[in-house]
């Protein structure tokens, strides 16, 4: 299986090198590029790529809106959006995550760091750095306060849907662990854990575990911590 890369980057440079690296993969091929926003929406509906290394901030149509408008679109449900940014602690990078964003990678990752988090992202899992993307939430939503920010009733509502377990399962995501790091510390099996998982992204509307984490501190259900 070939996984599909959209470029989305307004510097020509960075997109060269980006394809040259992803090209040089056997399982990997860029199927578009793109210097804004809104030609990366619309490319990403052209080509359904399996992942978009998004840059944040382009004029015109910016990366949070454009991953806003891939996430949104019920036909590109499969589509996952890498943000690419310089500032790994950045609303921006919460807001991209809240518009449907699977994670995060700062620029200056290294070539193989890069590679990984687009077969992680392709492969499902999504969450490309469990613990610094929970940290980053935690920090930004603390920071605005015990409210937190832009909270959605609805998925706290939601929230009752949830059995004990899945419940459980959830904060153990939020806390940045892998199915397996959960399976141990709540004496269950990793698969026992993965449909948990997935049985909650389905109830509260989850495209993946990045999306779980956001609701998580949203909902209330997990309170960000100031070290």
């Amino acid at each position: 299986m070939t996984i599909r890369v959209l470029l989305a980057d307004d510097q020509a440079l960075l997109r060269s090198a980006f394809r040259v690296l992803v090209d040089s993969e056997p399982d990997m091929e860029v199927v578009g590029e793109a210097s804004d926003g809104a030609e990366a929406a619309r490319l990403a509906g052209e080509h359904r790529p399996d992942v978009v290394l998004m840059d944040i901030r382009m004029p015109g149509t910016d990366g949070l809106a454009a991953t806003r408008m891939i996430s949104s679109d019920p036909a590109l449900g499969r589509v996952r959006v890498v943000i690419l940014t310089t500032f790994e602690v950045d609303e921006y990078v919460v807001g991209a995550l809240r518009a449907g964003a699977s994670g995060f990678l700062g620029k200056g990752a290294e070539p193989g760091e890069l590679l990984n988090a687009i077969r992680v992202a392709a492969g499902g899992d999504a969450l490309l750095s469990p613990a610094a993307t929970k940290g980053l939430i935690a920090r930004f939503l603390a920071q605005e306060g015990p409210g937190g920010a832009d909270r959605d009733p609805r998925r706290a509502e939601r929230l009752a849907s949830l059995t004990g377990r899945e419940r459980e399962v959830l904060v153990q995501v939020a806390g940045g662990h892998s199915n397996d790091e959960i399976a141990e510390r709540l004496t269950v099996s990793p698969l026992t854990v993965k449909t948990h998982v997935n049985r909650a992204m389905a109830k509260l509307g989850a495209r993946d575990r990045a999306q779980l984490v956001v609701i998580a501190y949203e909902s209330g259900l997990v309170r960000p911590r100031v070290d």
